[in-house]
């Protein structure tokens, strides 16, 4: 009987592919940081365009945190109340639970299961989690939190700021969030939420070409001229990535042959949500370039017909998007494989 392996890739956002590239410099930046003895950082921010890996890395993270003995680790889902999904996380956890009877935390009057005869009640959830993580810290153990996709809502403003509380009481907690960097800023910008402004921010990167080109080559046993063909088509998007590959495996590693499909399902899968997430003069900045043979700054000035005081904001805004890449002096290029073909496309439309 003759066993078909399973795709290597996938196109499911946030589930980590058997092929993968591993993003070594970030994922070590984090945990160093995170792992030290005197942690002076405890609260790291991945920043990204949709289907740049922010969920993949965070997962990783937290995978091997997860399987040291010194760490707890929670998921927390950002449209619930985060203070009570923690609290219930922590008052739920088989180790935590002995922890908090011994420490005589009674947490009846919450409603999280655990109730200690004699002792007054804990009447708000941002005290228990104190206490909790007091008795975490009283048994040499860190707690790592993750929340994707974080967002500038009321629920998560409240538990940025019980976190800070946390932080100044050297309690040791830990956040690792991902976001989109528009969510980002306005969370950041909430008056009592300033320190957000200081917490290290890690902006993915485009894949490293050569990674790609190897693992084409490994999986679909290419010549040097096919995997460089091929990986130019991601031009290092993480997502394009694993699409093309997922593609190219269904059709029996004949990547030229699913070129429409992949084209179509950027647009689907992720560009149209991109797009609709835009202000309309980002989006007319964006056409700008994509319309300008020339990449350079003055040419697309001139076919906007801004200034420079009207230029910098946009361009400055689309990098940290991750649409638009300016590392090359006088120069503006687009980042995502075939958004050019996508913006003008959509304007044909508009």
């Amino acid at each position: 009987m003759i066993v078909q392996m399973a795709n290597p890739f996938t196109i499911l956002f946030g589930r980590k592919p058997i092929e993968m590239i591993d993003r070594f410099p970030e994922r070590h930046e984090i945990l160093e940081n995170f792992t030290s003895q005197n942690a002076n950082q405890q609260l790291y921010i991945i920043t990204g365009v949709h289907g740049s890996g922010k969920t993949v890395l965070m997962t990783s993270i937290a995978d091997t945190l997860g399987h040291e003995k010194d760490w707890i680790v929670t998921e927390l889902n950002p449209e619930l109340d985060l203070l009570q999904n923690l609290a219930s996380k922590l008052s739920s956890h088989a180790l935590c639970q002995d922890w908090f009877r011994r420490a005589k935390l009674n947490l009846s009057y919450l409603g999280l299961g655990l109730e200690i005869s004699g002792e007054p009640p804990i009447t708000d959830l941002e005290t228990a989690i104190i206490r909790m993580l007091e008795s975490i810290q009283k048994h040499g153990k860190r707690l790592l939190i993750t929340i994707d996709e974080a967002t500038n809502s009321q629920q998560m403003r409240v538990f940025a700021a019980s976190f800070q509380i946390m932080i100044r009481r050297e309690l040791p907690v830990f956040l690792l969030m991902t976001g989109l960097y528009e969510n980002i800023y306005e969370l950041q910008n909430e008056k009592s939420l300033t320190f957000l402004y200081r917490a290290p921010k890690i902006q993915l990167p485009a894949l490293e070409l050569t990674a790609i080109k190897l693992r084409y080559q490994s999986v679909f046993h290419l010549d040097d001229a096919d995997a460089v063909e091929m990986t130019k088509l991601t031009g290092g998007y993480p997502f394009a990535f694993q699409l093309l590959g997922y593609l190219s495996w269904e059709n029996k590693g004949n990547f030229r042959g699913i070129l429409p499909d992949y084209k179509l399902s950027l647009y689907d899968f992720v560009y149209n949500k991109i797009w609709t997430e835009l202000s309309e003069n980002d989006k007319k900045v964006l056409k700008g370039i994509a319309e300008t043979d020339d990449p350079s700054v003055s040419a697309i000035k001139a076919h906007l017909q801004i200034s420079d005081n009207e230029w910098n904001p946009y361009r400055q805004r689309l990098i940290r998007k991750g649409l638009i890449d300016g590392s090359q002096r006088g120069l503006v290029l687009l980042t995502l494989p075939l958004f050019d073909q996508f913006i003008k496309d959509k304007s044909q439309f508009e």
